[in-house]
């Protein structure tokens, strides 16, 4: 019973439109799941934003015969940006490049899920300034979910 009392000191809830203790800010969006990650990826492709990776979680769940709600990950990054955090703090290549996840909860509304700019800054002790580097992604995921 005390191990399972720890574990759950080590548990947070996501609350949907707001930055967790765990530091993931969730938005509610106005799209499917691939909708929001299409449309994700092409206001980033038209910020100059490199998108290299797209994993669909619940795709790969189907083909394996296992059922899930749709969820999908994009990830992407600019190394001028990504570059400068890595040089002031190697362990932050363990968080970039950036990543939003896309996901439809039992109710079937949709949400895009990120690690905010001063969570990964309080991970890895980058300094103030560098967030700037990353902080756009929470405007990129906003007009996503619009």
């Amino acid at each position: 019973m005390k191990l399972f009392s720890a574990a759950l000191m080590f548990v947070s809830i996501i609350t949907p439109g707001v930055a967790a203790e765990n530091g993931i800010a969730t938005v509610a969006s106005n799209h499917s799941v691939s909708e929001t990650l299409d449309r994700l990826e092409s206001i980033a492709k038209t910020k100059g934003v490199a998108i290299f990776a797209r994993i669909d979680f619940s795709g790969d769940a189907a083909r394996n015969g296992l059922e899930m709600r749709p969820t999908q990950l994009l990830v992407f990054g600019n190394p001028k940006a990504g570059t400068p955090l890595m040089v002031a703090s190697p362990s932050v290549a363990l968080d970039l490049p950036l990543k939003a996840l896309a996901w439809q909860d039992a109710s079937g509304k949709v949400w895009v899920s990120y690690n905010t700019p001063e969570y990964l800054g309080a991970r890895h002790g980058l300094p103030e300034a560098l967030l700037q580097n990353i902080a756009g992604i929470k405007a990129l995921v906003e007009a996503a979910a619009r």
